[in-house]
């Protein structure tokens, strides 16, 4: 069976729980030691900046997290591991990505939470997890993709909210 694989698929009822799956990400990528790299996939609106809040809030920070949709990136340097958060909504052209020297921030064990990933295709690296969310009722529709070997080894240690509904 191949890690390339593996996926998992949730029903969020609501923030808290967005903010949750987010925490749970934040302790199994801490736990991991490497860097990772995370795709945030979905419409405005479906709950991409609450994850990231709730990874930045599981890794400590105390302070407001917002998207970064005009700096195009978010610096967290003093969490443990480094986390980046990335906001490409504005981006006009993917080669933009190399003039603020993106590749800097894909090395050692940062963690790179990346919105609107599509828009740096040809230029950020491969994701080891992919994070989609869609309307489902009154929640989101999760699907979690492990896009590498570390990303499957983080969905096995991931304890979310159970199966979707």
């Amino acid at each position: 069976m191949s890690i390339m694989g593996n996926e998992r698929r949730l029903f969020l009822e609501g923030e808290a729980e967005t903010e949750h799956l987010g925490r749970e990400l934040a302790r199994t990528v801490a736990e991991s030691g490497h860097g990772v790299v995370i795709y945030l996939d979905g419409d405005l609106g479906m709950g991409k900046t609450t994850i990231s809040r709730g990874v930045m809030r599981g890794l400590g920070h105390q302070g407001a997290v917002k998207s970064p949709t005009y700096t195009l990136v978010e610096p967290y340097e003093t969490l443990q591991p480094p986390t980046y958060h990335f906001d490409l909504y504005r981006l006009g052209d993917a080669e933009e990505l190399e003039y603020m020297g993106i590749r800097d921030y894909f090395s050692g064990e940062n963690l790179c939470l990346i919105e609107w990933p599509e828009r740096g295709k040809g230029i950020l690296p491969e994701p080891d997890l992919e994070i989609h969310l869609e309307t489902r009722g009154e929640g989101r529709s999760v699907v979690i993709r492990a896009r590498s070997e570390l990303g499957g080894q983080l969905l096995n240690e991931l304890d979310v909210l159970g199966p979707a509904r």
